[in-house]
């Protein structure tokens, strides 16, 4: 009798939780038996108790501090969720990512890691990430709502076996999608009476007199031509020169005739490196270009007397110029550069807006609802502005009626503070959030922190003319689980190979003419390059029958 009037009880409180409109909460023991009891989608906080959550993140170096951090404090409140942060350099984020995972030592979620779909179907077969289809349909308020006004993106991050392994950060950056850019400085320029340059023998030409004729008029020979950086966003050497040599993606690949083909073993690559070295040779390309990072570069953009900088190949300037300084200013978009086969091509990633793996969730989780609550979010418009640029009434502000967007038309939201330098409020775009188009382009346009405007009508005018056709890009795509088993063996030794080769070839350590045809062979046979493009082209044919 006990037993039956405890189960009426419960009956009867669940009965009234659905009248009332409610869902009954989820409880579940972690490995301490201790409860979590995580509440309803879209009902704050996020648990009853203060709930540890581990997170290995990626460094920012825009982000002083995710443990102390404003925003992380305004998730921690809103949420109860009491976070213990691991953060992993970014220049070994992937070997780090690699490491965990192979110990059995990784934490409960992994942010802004950006884990690659290959990855992810890996572990996911293995039960190392957890599926999120059912917590999406569950818990999902904000991401739902993101699907709905962004629908290309679900089939994007569906693995081939139907699962969702990792949640997305997605950002309709406009000029993002054609981010490979190269900016040169327009003062130097307008001191020795000199035009953009707008093909290879031109900027050549340019990047001498750079040297020898001293453009920042100091007396001294400090000037440095051309100089990029290891992994800065579009900022590798080749990113923007190679494009007017060899027509490809951001991954020198491409599609031609329904075929994948690696860039980096045609003719045209071998005329690129010619080119590059040619550059080196003549003291135009700084050596520092394939050992130093992006920190580096902007220490040497923001070199405290004269600007030292040329010309530098990077996705924005505050790449390589701290946006609290006005020498950033000086720098103008170069257009893509005809080269010897009489192209001008402008690198264009139409899938570029959806960053995939920006949140994975573990079989660590002591609560994968809660995990995933705190995914969901990160998505809303709040956790947007507050997670990308800071604090309302202090970083940004709502427009007023007179205010333009970056677009000429009426803008929603005003940003309050510049972008790009180190500071503790926001995320600096680490991790899962939903910016759409209309919303960056709603943003007040502001004479005195004029960057996304610049960025905007640069590539208007000196991109968008030139962009690549879309259907020669290759696609993001999952891999079956044995497609991406191989893969893993085989990216790293090919990616690894063409970097050094490049740096020999460019620096004069490799015979370009003598050593290409090895160069060529070692990355199809004992490389398998062959096999890489053939998996590839299997997933890239199976994906055209789906659609």
């Amino acid at each position: 009798m006990h037993k039956d009037k405890t189960a009426m009880l419960v009956l009867l409180a669940g009965t009234l939780m659905l009248i009332n409109g409610c869902e009954p909460e989820e409880e579940r023991k972690d490995k301490e038996n201790v409860a979590i009891t995580v509440s309803p989608a879209g009902v704050f906080p996020i648990t009853k108790e203060p709930t540890k959550i581990r997170i290995m993140v990626m460094d920012n170096n825009r982000v002083e501090n995710f443990a102390t951090n404003e925003f992380s404090k305004w998730i921690e409140e809103k949420t109860n969720l009491r976070i213990e942060w691991e953060v992993v350099p970014a220049k070994s984020a992937e070997q780090k990512l690699s490491l965990s995972l192979a110990s059995g030592n990784y934490p409960d979620i992994f942010l802004g890691l950006n884990v690659k779909p290959l990855l992810q179907s890996l572990y996911g077969k293995d039960g190392v990430f957890l599926p999120l289809n059912d917590l999406i349909d569950k818990y999902g308020t904000e991401t739902k709502k993101m699907f709905d006004e962004a629908p290309y993106v679900k089939d994007m991050i569906t693995a081939p076996d139907g699962s969702i392994y990792g949640l997305p950060l997605i950002n309709e950056c406009y000029h993002c999608t054609m981010g490979t850019k190269m900016w040169i400085n327009s003062v130097w320029l307008s001191n020795l009476g000199l035009q953009v340059p707008t093909t290879v023998d031109e900027f050549f030409e340019v990047l001498k007199a750079f040297k020898e004729r001293d453009p920042n008029m100091n007396g001294e020979a400090d000037e440095i031509p051309l100089v990029g950086a290891t992994n800065a966003p579009s900022g590798n050497i080749e990113s923007f020169i190679m494009e007017s040599f060899i027509e490809s993606d951001g991954n020198h690949m491409f599609v031609k005739d329904g075929t994948i083909q690696a860039a980096y073993i045609q003719p045209g690559w071998k005329d690129g490196l010619k080119y590059l070295h040619k550059l080196y040779d003549e003291g135009l390309l700084a050596a520092q270009s394939f050992t130093q990072d992006r920190n580096q570069l902007k220490q040497l953009g923001d070199s405290p007397n004269d600007a030292l900088i040329g010309a530098t190949p990077a996705q924005n300037p505050s790449v390589f110029s701290s946006m609290d300084k006005s020498r950033w200013k000086q720098y103008v978009t170069v257009p893509p550069l005809k080269g010897p086969g009489g192209w001008r091509t402008a690198v264009t990633n139409p899938y570029g807006s959806v960053a995939q793996g920006a949140f994975i969730i573990t079989n660590k989780a002591r609560s994968p609802e809660a995990a995933f609550r705190l995914a969901d979010l990160l998505y809303s418009g709040e956790a947007a502005l507050r997670g990308t640029v800071g604090r309302p009434g202090k970083e940004w502000t709502w427009a007023e009626e007179t205010d333009n967007g970056i677009d000429g038309h009426h803008a929603r939201w005003k940003q309050l503070v510049s972008f790009g330098k180190m500071q503790n409020v926001h995320w600096s775009q680490t991790g899962p959030s939903f910016r759409s188009s209309e919303w960056r382009l709603s943003q007040a346009a502001d004479a005195e922190n004029p960057l996304e405007v610049v960025l905007y009508q640069e590539t208007k005018k000196n991109y968008e003319p030139f962009k690549m056709d879309a259907s020669k890009v290759v696609p993001p795509m999952f891999f079956t689980n044995d497609q991406a088993e191989e893969l893993t063996d085989l990216i790293s030794p090919i990616d690894n190979y063409r970097r050094e080769f490049l740096a020999r070839a460019v620096m004069g350590d490799a015979d370009i003419d003598a050593e290409w045809d090895s160069y060529v062979q070692t990355l199809d046979k004992s490389l398998n390059l062959k096999r890489y493009l053939e998996i590839y082209q299997e997933a890239y044919d199976n994906r055209l029958k789906k659609s």
